[in-house]
């Protein structure tokens, strides 16, 4: 994955809007990344982290979601999909990596779906932080983070994604997402576009 949004063409021609978010009124959500994900997950740890410290610096809020089963009743369509490869809670996998930079006081939404909207708090919790802007990054990609996206966008938030801050499993499954979010959902950013926009706060 680049991480240069000019380098990357195949999805530059529909990003024809562009934005810088707004510290006063943004939140930043870092989505699942759990050691279920390590091996997708580690490749954008620098750029996650470095996207973190830049938001903690412009005093924009840092919510991470961690994605979890219970039980059977809370499996939904997933356990078909993904023949029953489940992220359990209290396992090691379902756990948020050590690596993140993370603070106590973090807000960490559970979910059990692909949104980070759904039956999670979130929404009222971004209402009452007077929240109207989200910027997403984590994993995956084309899943929980174009979901989440797509709610966000469709719930009345205005949405950023970040290029080199997301990562799934396959690059044309990322590219696709990157090509879906910049013609109907998200203005995308990179770490040094969000650098230069929060410098320039």
């Amino acid at each position: 994955m680049s991480s240069s949004l000019k380098s990357c063409s195949s999805y530059e021609k529909y990003e024809i809007r562009k934005r810088d978010p707004n510290p006063k009124s943004c939140a930043l959500l870092v989505i699942d990344m759990q050691n279920y994900f390590s091996s997708m997950a580690t490749p954008i740890l620098d750029n996650l982290n470095t996207t973190i410290n830049l938001c903690r610096r412009a005093s924009i809020p840092v919510i991470f979601t961690r994605h979890r089963h219970k039980s059977p009743s809370d499996h939904g369509m997933l356990e078909e999909w993904w023949f029953g490869d489940l992220i359990i809670d209290g396992t090691v996998e379902s756990h948020l990596m050590a690596a993140l930079d993370r603070k106590g006081e973090d807000m960490v939404a559970e979910k059990n779906t692909y949104s980070a909207f759904r039956n999670t708090g979130l929404q009222e919790k971004l209402v009452e932080m007077g929240v109207e802007e989200v910027i997403v990054t984590g994993v995956m990609t084309n899943l929980c983070c174009e979901t989440t996206a797509r709610e966000a966008f469709i719930r009345g938030f205005r949405v950023f994604f970040s290029t080199d801050a997301t990562a799934t499993s396959d690059k044309d499954l990322h590219e696709a997402t990157l090509k879906n979010m910049a013609y109907g959902f998200a203005y995308l950013l990179d770490c040094q576009r969000l650098k230069l926009a929060l410098s320039a706060c």
